[in-house]
């Protein structure tokens, strides 16, 4: 399938790493000639006065080895700051990023920023006045010296349960909301092991290959950064460790006084193709059996656009749609939502049900299999008379909404052959994603990655960096309870090989985060 995402004017983003670019090693290399960094951004990245450890150079080597198998897109001018103010809900970017494009096969998607790093950040103290005066000048910077977008950078900033309890606590309760249903309850919940998570709470799950149990962190921050382009971000990692340069210019890095301690990065990568492009680039076993086209690793595009809700429902204050909080128009965190951030490995062998590297996949591993486990059952589209050479059918397909009963139907093997019980993926997740007209009540920012970070035996590996906006920590725990629907696989005797994607993912790393409104991100309720 051809589609626009990528236009034909694209040109590989070689201009990152320096005269070793275009020959950088494979992807995920940790060779220290292989990164593309100078030497002196290596010196800036290794300074302490952020970091305590290697995190900013292991997320500026991966981002510029994958720079040399990226494009940078061309995407239109961004709004004028003077005549279009940037959005107080931080997450509203839409008209920043791309336009909205139509496949074939699939209709409308938007294609994201091709970078985006995660950085999780503890804090050492409690932050004061002044310490909000240099965020703020940060993020200033930032958006001063980079023009707001995904051709230019986008920055949103999060933060975690630890962070507000550090605040004092009349403060903190007086402004945070609470569920509309149960008014006890908090919209920042701390993040709980999904249903097949490996947990010790949860002796009997584990997974094929990667048996590793969930952590549930416990960051105080949380940045976001996005671009297009690996050097802006290289960028702005080596001026938060210290290079005092930022898009070209002497610009002062954050001086934090010893506040923040950098605790991971994690780069994401999200373009047409790019999957593929890794996967032959690193030799792995399914390459040829990945879909061309898919921004995804698991063949199937994600960035269909009636596939996440508009940004409002997502917040605290809701819409005429859907209002899960207290929060009303005009309160201090009215515009915030919740950040959810988890690290998934995932397990591509038996994705395509190879029992070893050099084993072929088996009908499990068929497409019309494989799109049955994503969307729903049977399957949405019958796929190529090769059901495994790329990808064996398209990438993009429609996100159809069938209502929050469709799981269930197909659980009960209604529609499905005789003797077939089924549960796709979408079916699942749309027994409470949506409001009561239809509407989707998260707004996803997920894709793929391929590093080593938590592989038991350190090898890089496919891995989805999932993050989502949502109203509240408990809407997400409901949506991820209905993800793995094990009570209706349990009442209808649904077989784990039929139950959408839980066997293929492990989850290793999960936190709730409060993303505030704009005008309130620097240290959210310091001095109220």
């Amino acid at each position: 399938m051809t589609t626009s995402a990528d236009p034909p004017w694209s040109t590989p983003d070689r201009s990152a790493a320096g005269p070793s670019a275009a020959g950088s090693s494979a992807v995920g290399s940790s060779a220290a000639g292989s990164s593309g960094v100078g030497a002196d951004d290596r010196v800036a990245l290794r300074r302490r006065a952020l970091l305590g450890g290697g995190a900013l150079v292991a997320a500026a080597t991966a981002l510029a080895a994958c720079s040399s198998v990226a494009r940078t897109p061309t995407r239109p001018a961004a709004p004028s700051r003077a005549t279009s103010p940037l959005p107080d809900i931080q997450f509203d970017v839409a008209r920043y990023s791309a336009p909205e494009q139509t496949s074939p096969t699939g209709g409308p998607f938007t294609m994201p920023p091709v970078h985006t790093v995660y950085l999780t950040a503890t804090l050492g103290r409690t932050p004061g006045p002044a310490d909000q005066r240099e965020l703020t000048r940060v993020l200033d910077e930032l958006e001063s010296r980079y023009a707001f977008g995904a051709a230019g950078l986008m920055t949103f900033v999060s933060y975690g349960l630890p962070y507000f309890r550090r605040l004092p606590g009349p403060v903190v309760d007086a402004h945070l909301p609470r569920l509309a249903a149960d008014p006890a309850r908090s919209v920042l919940e701390e993040a709980v092991p999904g249903p097949t998570d490996v947990h010790p709470d949860q002796p009997g799950v584990t997974k094929r290959r990667f048996t590793v149990p969930v952590r549930i962190e416990a960051n105080d921050l949380l940045f976001t950064f996005r671009s297009d382009r690996a050097t802006t971000i290289q960028d702005v990692l080596a001026w938060f460790g210290g290079s005092g340069r930022l898009a070209g210019q002497a610009v002062p890095s954050p001086a934090f006084a010893g506040l923040l301690t950098v605790t991971s990065t994690r780069h994401m990568f999200t373009q047409v193709g790019l999957p593929r492009s890794v996967a032959e680039q690193n030799q792995l076993p399914y390459a040829r059996f990945i879909q061309p086209d898919s921004p995804m690793w698991m063949g199937f595009s994600d960035q269909q656009t009636n596939a996440s809700g508009p940004p409002a429902i997502c917040t605290f204050a809701g819409t005429d749609a859907a209002r899960l909080t207290t929060a009303r128009p005009g309160d201090y965190l009215d515009n915030g939502s919740i950040q959810h951030l988890s690290h998934v490995i995932l397990d591509m062998l038996q994705f395509y049900d190879m029992a070893t590297a050099t084993t072929p996949p088996s009908e499990n591993g068929s497409f019309a299999k494989r799109v049955q486990y994503m969307f729903h059952a049977p399957a949405v589209h019958p796929g190529n008379a090769d059901q495994l050479t790329d990808g064996g059918g398209p990438s993009f397909l429609p996100a159809e909404n069938r209502g929050p009963d469709y799981a269930e139907r197909t659980a009960r093997g209604i529609g499905l052959p005789a003797g077939e019980r089924r549960m796709g993926h979408l079916s699942t997740l749309q027994r409470t994603s949506r409001a009561a007209d239809g509407t989707p009540m998260h707004l996803r920012i997920d894709g793929p990655g391929f590093d080593a970070l938590d592989v038991p035996d350190g090898s890089n590996q496919p891995k989805l960096h999932f993050s989502v906006f949502v109203p509240t920590a408990d809407f997400f725990a409901t949506m991820r309870r209905s993800q793995a629907s094990v009570d209706l696989a349990r009442r209808h005797r649904v077989a784990e090989q039929d139950n959408g994607l839980e066997r293929f993912l492990t989850c290793t790393r999960r936190q709730n985060f409060l993303v505030p409104p704009r005008r309130h991100r620097a240290f959210p309720l310091l001095g109220v």
